[in-house]
């Protein structure tokens, strides 16, 4: 019996001919040039519909009855049908993901996608853009109904993230089960993109005393441009005019000028210790580090409220600055990716033996 010759595609072949490289960043390059570009799986009711084709073929092929060989025809011409009209919809198609400038823990914010329709002419129906977030599953889900051709539609969905750090999105899963339902098509667009998570921020009463490390002469009144007033003295030559005290200046019968107080600002210091004992931190550790990243916050942010100038820094030397000028964007952002350290061994019990055997 004759075994017929399995043909591959030109550039599978190739493929195929070349040695292995023992370079991991190619042997990715080249499964990717044998996946697949389209993902194929079958809905409810594609399977029942493939259970009915198989079941009108095999009774068709039993009996020869001709109306049961139209009806399988029927069948697999709508299978076909299904595949090329929702290759027609998911090819020419551009995803653009819009984040947010910031996110917060437990505070919901919006990710926008924008998909853009290249078709002169064949609109695009049913389409699902999912949003690939590495590490993470898949969740979050856009549907357009119909994206006409040479035009974009805009949605949005709505995500509350759960921890801090660095949220890596890697790309775009576009799916769409056009136009029967039966079969649900999707291909993978690489699309990168990085949001940072800041942590969450409770609202904190703070003491009249304020807690922390004061730095320079706090409540000194000397001559600045705040808003109090420091004293009046006589207008001299080069003073600025609006600083005229016009009703004490009309009660002593000369020009006299208001000199303003400089404002203070209080500097406070959060100190917070990144290092753990050991090869790897256990859970309860974990969960403590994490409260006090957010206590840390809390505070500072109210801090910054008040008008305190604030100071996070950690036991390593790391450290961020903020005022009320700058906002607490720096000292959240140094929170939100901040990461836990082993703790360097103490040379203080090497020189201790040093010094007995001295002794």
């Amino acid at each position: 019996m004759a075994v017929g010759r399995l043909s591959l595609h030109p550039k599978v072949q190739r493929s195929l001919r070349r040695p292995l490289p023992p370079d991991a960043g190619r042997l990715r390059r080249i499964y990717a040039r044998l996946r697949p570009p389209r993902r194929l799986k079958l809905t409810r009711e594609g399977k029942y519909f493939i259970g009915i084709t198989f079941g009108v073929g095999f009774a068709a092929i039993n009996t020869g009855n001709n109306l049961l060989y139209l009806l399988l025809g029927m069948l697999l011409s709508l299978i076909v049908v299904s595949g090329v009209m929702s290759e027609l919809s998911l090819r020419a198609l551009t995803v653009v993901r819009r984040l947010p400038p910031r996110a917060q823990v437990g505070r919901p914010h919006l990710v926008e996608i924008e998909v853009y329709n290249h078709k002169k002419r064949i609109p695009s129906y049913a389409i699902e853009i999912e949003d690939l977030r590495a590490g993470q599953p898949a969740d979050k889900r856009c549907f357009f109904l119909k994206i006409s051709p040479r035009s974009a539609q805009v949605a949005a969905y709505r995500r509350t993230p759960a921890r801090r750090g660095r949220d890596h999105h890697i790309g775009f899963r576009v799916a769409t089960r056009f136009p029967f339902g039966l079969f649900e098509k999707s291909r993978e667009l690489a699309a990168d993109g990085e949001l940072i998570i800041y942590p969450a921020v409770d609202p904190v009463r703070l003491p009249p005393a304020i807690s922390g490390q004061r730095g320079g002469a706090v409540g000194a009144m000397t001559r600045g441009a705040g808003d109090d007033i420091l004293t009046v003295r006589p207008m001299r030559e080069g003073d600025d005019p609006r600083d005229i005290y016009w009703r004490k200046s009309a009660n002593a019968g000369q020009m006299v000028l208001r000199e303003r107080a400089r404002e203070t600002q209080r500097n406070v210091e959060q100190v917070l210790d990144v290092t753990f004992e050991g090869k790897a931190p256990d859970d309860e550790w974990v969960q403590r580090f994490e409260r006090r990243i957010r206590d840390v916050a809390s505070r500072a942010v109210a801090h910054l409220k008040r008008g305190d100038a604030v100071t996070v820094r950690t036991t390593t030397g790391e450290r961020a600055r903020a005022n009320g000028s700058i906002g607490a964007d720096p000292i959240l952002r140094f929170l939100a990716l901040l990461e836990a350290k082993p703790a360097e061994p103490s040379d203080s019990t090497p020189r201790t033996q040093k010094e007995q055997k001295a002794a």
